[in-house]
């Protein structure tokens, strides 16, 4: 199965010169932890996660409205295309520990997300069809779980 087959489409994204308010209603609004970050050219540069939002706003003694999303946004970044296997998703979650990760065009551009939550959603209904099997066996979900909450995180 490839990454296109689970990833959420439907994808809100801040900019670096946003307030972190902004980041914090986008979340809210959609219901996630997390928004990428986009530069001018719409290319994903950053993720922000609602964790980042309550450090930068506890470590900097300042209102969300008062703090850009670039002083709170994670720079490390890695990201997957829609042709990839989940397979090679999962290992960087994985390696990289993360639960999120944008999905992009060859050139950067966003095109969804794909979460630790697609995953496991998809571990549990079956894919459509005569073969009735689950896209993504619940088993791989719980070791990328496993990984990304090991220590060290």
């Amino acid at each position: 199965m490839k990454v296109q087959d689970l990833m959420t489409t439907e994808v809100g994204a801040c900019r670096a010169f946003d307030g972190g308010d902004r980041g914090a209603q986008i979340m809210w609004e959609r219901d996630c932890g997390a928004v990428p970050v986009l530069d001018q050219e719409g290319s994903v540069v950053a993720m922000l996660t609602d964790r980042d939002l309550c450090m930068a706003a506890m470590t900097q003694g300042r209102a969300l409205s008062e703090i850009r999303v670039s002083s709170a946004m994670s720079r490390n970044l890695w990201s997957c295309r829609p042709d990839d296997d989940l397979s090679q998703a999962e290992a960087v979650m994985r390696a990289r520990k993360v639960r999120r990760l944008p999905v992009v065009d060859a050139g950067g551009k966003l095109l969804g997300i794909l979460s630790l939550s697609d995953l496991a959603r998809a571990s549990v209904e079956p894919k459509r069809g005569r073969a009735q099997k689950k896209p993504v066996e619940p088993s791989e979900v719980g070791a990328t779980l496993g990984a990304i909450s090991s220590a060290g995180n």
